[in-house]
């Protein structure tokens, strides 16, 4: 990435043409990252924009992405590599009529191994971008095993020796806090807190995202959102909901957020993702939500312009 980004503003412009608005920490961390190859270990609330930031990023430096979806009972063989059973088995058929059989070193061979994410990346003959993500749901042994990875940018297969990268590549963690991370983990990675944008930067995200929707919609919108997420919910609504709701919006050929609490209640399946949520911000909640941007007109205007 030091051949193509040169410092951290110019990664913050590059993912910006990528669609991904960052913030001077976050793009300076993750250059940082890059620059230093360490991987970046992003914790935030879901919705916040973690995933979408290795996207982006991928695009921005034009390379590859590879990614890890995590997960309960996540094993070596999904992460990382297993072997083709069925075509050392066929192998082995193959030379039943034969006076001499194959040997075990043959049948353990690279033609025989099958590479999954953490191994594609490690053997990419090309820069890419790995992406672990919601390492947090994974088990802690899955960790134990991730450490070689992420610490010496290699994968041991015992039957073959160390697999080491020819190019290290941009690897991203992503948590949403569901369990404690182990402390062997976070050592090994820069870290960033991934929060929810400032009003500035979700009217920016927006604008980016859905050029077409009008600058009235998307300035009245996200501000409800920002109001919206200090209610006591089981789900706060995240940027991807921001964009879905004001997708919709736009759908409904409004120029602006509707006076209207009802007509706004309506939609609102776009933001509110659980029953409580929804049974809670009803039409009187909407009317107390919609009045509080009289009060904060200066506040969006002078976020419009920034």
């Amino acid at each position: 990435m030091a051949d193509t980004v040169s410092d951290e503003a110019t990664l913050r412009e590059s993912l910006h043409r990528a669609g991904y608005i960052a913030d001077e920490a976050l793009a300076t961390t993750l250059w940082l990252a890059a620059e230093l190859g360490r991987p970046l270990l992003l914790e935030g609330d879901a919705g916040v924009g973690k995933t979408a930031l290795a996207t982006a990023l991928a695009r921005a430096t034009g390379r590859r992405l590879v990614r890890l979806q995590c997960h309960e009972g996540l094993d070596l063989a999904q992460a990382a590599y297993e072997w083709n059973y069925g075509r050392q088995l066929l192998a082995i058929r193959l030379h039943e009529t034969d006076a001499e059989k194959p040997r075990e070193a043959d049948l353990f061979g690279r033609d025989y191994l099958l590479e999954r994410p953490l191994l594609q990346a490690i053997a990419s003959e090309q820069p890419c971008v790995l992406l672990i993500d919601e390492i947090d749901r994974a088990d802690e042994a899955f960790e134990a095993f991730l450490l070689e990875v992420l610490a010496e940018g290699q994968i041991t297969v015992p039957e073959l020796g160390t697999i080491r990268a020819t190019h290290l590549p941009i690897t991203l963690l992503t948590s949403n806090g569901t369990r404690e991370l182990s402390d062997a983990l976070r050592r090994r990675c820069l870290y960033h807190w991934l929060d929810y944008p400032t009003l500035a930067r979700e009217i920016a995200i927006v604008r980016a995202t859905l050029p077409e929707a009008e600058s009235a919609l998307v300035e009245q919108a996200v501000a409800f959102v920002q109001r919206l997420r200090k209610e006591d919910l089981a789900k706060v609504p995240g940027v991807a909901e921001t964009l879905d709701w004001v997708r919709a919006l736009h759908r409904l050929a409004l120029p602006a957020l509707p006076d209207d609490p009802h007509a706004i209640a309506a939609t609102l399946g776009c933001l509110l993702k659980t029953r409580e949520d929804r049974f809670q911000v009803g039409d009187e909640t909407v009317r107390r939500l919609l009045e509080g941007r009289r009060g904060e007109g200066v506040a969006v205007k002078t976020a419009a312009a920034a």
